[in-house]
């Protein structure tokens, strides 16, 4: 008899945050389009092969767009505010307005260079592949699952938490419910007019529902806790504090060309004090988890996939460093450097070992 399949079951929230982590870090380090786009086909990739059929998985083409806006609004402010870059393929001139001393190196209009265009659309671009590494995380990542992954030193914060993980998903399940409505009621306004008829009621009703679900969540006792020594709340509060402020410090100097050396130590020793940190405040909480979420080796393979394109990216930083921050000036097309093109492969790993999600009953 053959065997049977393996059971379905949803993947730990936390294993698709560390992945989608990693990739964003690997996409903070280079300014490449190549390698960029390559990040961004990685993440929808996966996107597509394990996401689920719940409402807030559809929301990763929100931050898509998301991207497109901000990449469209980097490009405006360039052309209308100049770039210190300079250029020698003058594009087209605006007319250019004069401004007082206290101004000094702002300019409004004057000449547009392909050079600083490049320029502009290769720092925006990576800021719209951070954001699509976001929405990958929150198409795949259960917010009720990761609230209920908490650790308990948290739990006093879950109110706020609870609120500002769920409003995103909330607001994406609203806007596919109300364009249901609309359309069978023969309603067929787009653009600035729908959204001035219907973006307030979103809004309201997404708030809404997020603060009644923590609400719901105080009432059970979300969050209580019990009396343990002073000595002890004030060595885990300084600890976290140290712990997020160095990891904090550690990421701006892994964010640039110089900080590595540095910012990997600050950020092993952050991270540790974070956690010890997190696991002496989980002792003062006295909620207990029903059905937890486990943690097996294919969460391993998911977050490691994802942590370890981060890291091959930042260590094949200096011996590539031209290629993957191709210099806008002189004007040349950017080449596509292989290892650090097969290290963002790697990323591609949890769209084969992640499990394949339970279909939501009812759906197509």
């Amino acid at each position: 008899m053959p065997l049977p399949p393996p059971p379905q079951r949803h993947l730990h929230p936390g294993a698709w945050w560390l992945w989608a982590l990693g990739l964003a870090t690997a996409a903070s380090r280079t300014t490449n389009p190549l390698l960029l786009l390559l990040t961004t086909a990685v993440a929808g990739y996966v996107v597509a092969a394990r996401r689920t059929d719940a409402p807030w998985a559809h929301s990763y083409s929100v931050f898509l767009k998301l991207g497109l806006l901000v990449l469209a609004i980097r490009m405006v402010f360039f052309t209308v505010l100049g770039s210190p870059i300079p250029g020698t393929h003058i594009l087209f001139t605006l007319p250019q307005i004069p401004l007082p001393s206290w101004a000094r190196g702002v300019q409004l209009g004057g000449p547009v260079s392909l050079e600083g265009l490049l320029f502009a659309l290769y720092d925006a671009l990576r800021l719209a592949v951070l954001l699509a590494c976001v929405g990958a995380a929150n198409a795949l990542a259960n917010p009720a699952r990761l609230l209920r992954s908490l650790p308990g030193a948290l739990y006093e914060a879950g109110v706020a938490v609870v609120v500002a993980l769920t409003f995103a998903p909330n607001l994406v399940t609203d806007v596919r419910r109300l364009r249901a409505a609309r359309r069978l009621r023969g309603r067929t306004e787009r653009g600035a007019k729908a959204l001035l008829t219907i973006g307030i009621p979103l809004l309201e009703s997404a708030l809404e529902r997020s603060v009644s679900l923590a609400a719901a969540m105080d009432t059970r006792g979300f969050g209580r806790t019990t009396d343990i020594p002073l000595a002890v709340r004030r060595t885990t509060a300084a600890l976290t504090l140290s712990g997020l402020l160095g990891i904090c410090v550690a990421a701006y100097g892994l964010l640039g060309a110089d900080g590595t050396a540095w910012a990997l130590p600050v950020l092993a020793l952050g991270t540790l004090a974070a956690v010890t940190g997190l696991v002496l405040g989980g002792r003062r909480a006295v909620r207990t988890r029903y059905r937890p979420d486990p943690w097996a080796w294919r969460e391993w393979l998911v977050s490691g996939s994802g942590i370890a394109v981060a890291a091959l990216m930042v260590s094949l930083g200096p011996a590539y460093a031209e290629a993957l921050n191709p210099p806008a000036v002189p004007l040349a097309a950017p080449t596509l450097p292989l290892l650090p093109a097969a290290a963002v492969l790697l990323g591609l790993l949890p769209a084969f070992a992640a499990p394949v999600p339970p279909r939501v009953k009812g759906s197509r």
